[in-house]
C-alpha cells in the first residue's frame, strides 16, 4: 500500500470537529464528560484482566514472542522487508512483555510465558534495524524495547547481575534511537524523502512523544540519553503544539494546521502522549488543568475515536482518525490520569474502565486495527496496562 494512496485516503475522509474551542476566561466551556453511572468493580476489572492474561499465554509464539505475519488482507500497511516484521513483532512482544511484567507476575503460567518473552528481547531486540531507506519500523520497538527492559530490571531487584545486562541492553537502544533520530530532531517511522543514512524523515509528534516517555523511564534508572536527543525531540514536539494542545500529526503537515487530522478531534489519540512527554521532560505549561482538559476531551468526544476501531484502512473515519490510535491513546490516557493528584483520578479511571471493558472480545483479545496477526496482541498488552491503572486505590485509613 502506497504512502500516495493513505494520504489520498486521508485527504478524502470527512470532516467533523468539536466546537471551536473557547475562552475559560470568557465564561465559555470546554467539552465536559457526565460521572459515570454504575462504575466498574474491581473484580470486573480483576476479571477482565484475568481473561486478557490468558489470551496472550494462549498465543504466544514457540519462540517466546508474540505476533505474526500470517494473516493478511487485500489492504496492508507497507512492510517492504523481513525486517518490517521482526520491527512489529519487538514492538509488540516488548508492548506484552511491559503488560505480563505489571499485572500478571503471581500467576506461575504468566511468569513462565514472561521469562520466554524476556528471553525473546534479549535475544532479538539487539537485531532491530531500519530495513529499508524509507521505512524506519524498528523505532516502536526501541522505544518500547526500552519500557520491557525497565520492567524488566524492576521484576527482579535482587539479581544485580541480570539488572547490569538490562542497563547495557538499554543503553544500546538509546544508540540505536540516536542513529535513527530525524535530521531535525523527534523521530518517525518513514523516510520518503530522500533515504540518507540519517533519516530525513519529518517526525511524527506522536512517535516522539513515545520515544522521550520511553527515555525518561530509562533515565530514571540512571541510564540516560544524551541531552542533545532529548532537546531535540522536545522542540520537535513543541513546533507541532498548537495552542489548545492539539498536536500535528506529522511536522510534513506544519503548513496545514487545520486539516481535521490535526483538529482537537483528530488529536485526541494523540495529545495525551504528547502533553505527557512535554511535562515529563519539564515543561511547565503542562500543568494540571492542560492534563485534565484532555482528559474531558477524550471521554466527552470519545465516540471520535470509537468510530475509527476496526476499520482497515489507515484514517479513513472521522477526523481522518486511524483505528491503531484507540488503544494507544487510552493507554497513554491512563499514565495522565497517574500523573494527577490521587483525588482527581477516580473520575477518569470510572471512564476508562467504562470504555475499554465492554470492548473485550470473546477470546479474551482486545483488539482496534487489523495489522497482520500483531493487533491482538498489542492492543490486550495495552489495554491490560491502562485497565491495571483504571483500578481505584483502597481508601486509605
Amino acid at each position: 500500500m502506497s504512502f500516495l494512496f493513505l494520504m489520498t485516503v486521508a485527504l478524502l475522509a470527512p470532516v467533523y470537529d468539536d466546537p471551536p474551542a473557547k475562552d475559560k476566561d470568557k465564561g465559555d466551556v470546554l467539552p465536559k464528560p457526565k460521572k459515570v453511572e454504575n462504575p466498574a468493580s474491581s473484580g470486573e476489572i480483576d476479571n477482565a484482566m484475568k481473561r486478557g492474561i490468558a489470551y496472550l499465554l494462549e498465543n504466544q509464539n514457540k519462540d517466546g514472542s508474540w505476533g505474526n505475519a500470517r494473516n493478511t488482507k487485500d489492504l496492508n500497511i507497507y512492510a517492504p522487508t523481513p525486517a518490517s516484521h521482526l520491527a512489529y513483532r519487538g514492538g509488540c512482544t516488548a508492548l506484552v512483555v511491559c503488560a505480563l511484567c505489571e499485572t500478571a507476575t503471581g500467576d506461575p503460567a504468566a511468569v513462565k510465558a514472561l521469562e520466554q518473552g524476556e528471553k525473546w528481547i534479549f535475544e532479538k531486540l539487539p537485531d532491530l534495524r531500519r530495513d529499508t531507506p524509507d521505512v524506519i519500523y524498528n523505532i516502536w520497538g526501541h522505544a518500547y524495547g526500552i519500557k520491557a527492559l525497565v520492567r524488566m530490571y524492576k521484576r527482579l531487584p535482587d539479581d544485580k547481575e541480570r539488572q547490569e545486562k538490562i542497563k547495557k541492553a538499554i543503553a544500546y537502544q538509546i544508540e540505536m534511537l540516536g542513529r535513527y533520530e530525524s535530521v531535525d530532531g523527534g523521530w518517525g517511522y518513514y523516510d520518503f524523502k530522500a533515504g540518507t543514512q540519517k533519516p530525513a524523515t519529518d517526525a511524527t509528534s506522536f512517535i516522539t512523544a513515545t520515544v522521550l516517555i520511553a527515555l525518561k523511564e530509562a533515565d530514571e534508572l540512571g541510564v540516560k540519553a544524551p541531552e542533545k536527543l532529548i532537546k531535540r525531540g522536545v522542540a520537535s514536539i513543541e513546533r507541532q503544539r498548537k495552542k489548545d494542545n492539539s498536536y500535528l500529526y506529522g511536522e510534513y503537515l506544519k503548513y496545514k494546521p487545520m486539516m481535521p487530522i490535526n483538529r482537537p478531534g483528530g488529536s485526541l489519540g494523540r495529545s495525551q502522549a504528547c502533553n505527557l512527554a512535554l511535562r515529563l521532560w519539564g515543561d511547565k505549561t503542562i500543568d494540571d488543568t492542560v492534563m485534565r482538559t484532555w482528559l474531558d476531551r477524550l471521554y466527552a468526544r470519545n465516540l471520535w475515536l470509537d468510530m475509527g476501531r476496526k476499520r482497515p484502512v489507515p484514517h479513513e473515519s472521522y477526523f481522518q482518525i486511524a483505528g491503531y490510535f484507540f488503544f494507544y491513546g487510552h493507554y497513554y490516557a491512563s499514565l495522565c490520569i497517574d500523573a494527577l493528584p490521587e483525588a482527581d483520578r477516580p473520575f477518569y479511571q470510572e471512564h476508562l474502565a467504562k470504555v475499554l471493558l465492554p470492548l473485550q472480545e470473546k477470546d479474551g483479545s482486545w483488539w482496534d486495527y487489523p495489522l497482520y496477526n500483531y493487533h491482538y496482541s498489542y492492543g490486550t498488552a495495552y489495554a491490560l496496562m491502562s485497565l491495571k491503572r483504571a483500578q481505584k486505590l483502597p481508601a486509605k485509613p
